[in-house]
């Protein structure tokens, strides 16, 4: 038998009848579990993403059943495993059609740190072109891993501020990565 998790309601206030609370912990909390991600898969971490798609893991659970492979539809993006540097341009492209907000995944040691190809052609880390919100590392990365940095990618949606997006810090990281 499996624990059943049972999310707890956002703090406020409860009465005979009625919850109160702030507008933004109940739109973090529906966000949070109503996430359309876009696998980006380049090599064996698409595999190991593959089996966390499977019925044994199943991302479904943590309401994600519905993959988007449109940008224009997606709020994560995934990327797995090795990007060349001809592939950041597409990568940069991708992630800019996504909509705001959106929220970024490197899964892999390859998409986090160019893994073990030291080359000239590699890109080393996908956080040279686009932000990245969490790390999984591995190589390639157990299931469990990847539904770990999924849960994480839920936490940050959950106990983001609305206004977090507007604020000059988060368009000082924008642009320092050449993004307007």
């Amino acid at each position: 038998m499996s624990d059943i998790n049972i999310v707890d309601a956002p703090p406020g206030i409860e009465g005979s009848g009625f919850f109160a609370t702030s507008f933004d912990k109940v739109i973090g909390l529906a966000r949070s579990h109503s996430l359309w991600p876009l696998p980006f898969a380049t090599s064996c971490c698409g595999i190991e993403f593959m089996a966390t798609m499977g019925s044994h893991y199943d991302l479904g659970r943590f309401g994600s059943e519905r993959l988007s492979f449109s940008p224009r539809q997606a709020d994560v993006l995934m990327v797995m495993g090795t990007i060349a540097k001809k592939m950041g341009p597409v990568l940069k492209q991708v992630y800019l059609q996504m909509a705001e907000p959106r929220w970024v995944m490197a899964v892999g040691a390859c998409a986090s740190s160019g893994g073990i190809f030291d080359t000239y052609s590699v890109l080393q880390g996908i956080d040279e072109i686009i932000p990245v919100d969490v790390y999984v590392p591995g190589c390639p990365p157990r299931p469990e891993a990847i539904l770990d940095g999924f849960t994480k990618i839920q936490e940050l949606v959950r106990n983001e501020s609305g206004r977090r997006r507007h604020s000059p810090e988060y368009k000082e990281l924008l642009a320092s990565y050449g993004i307007l």
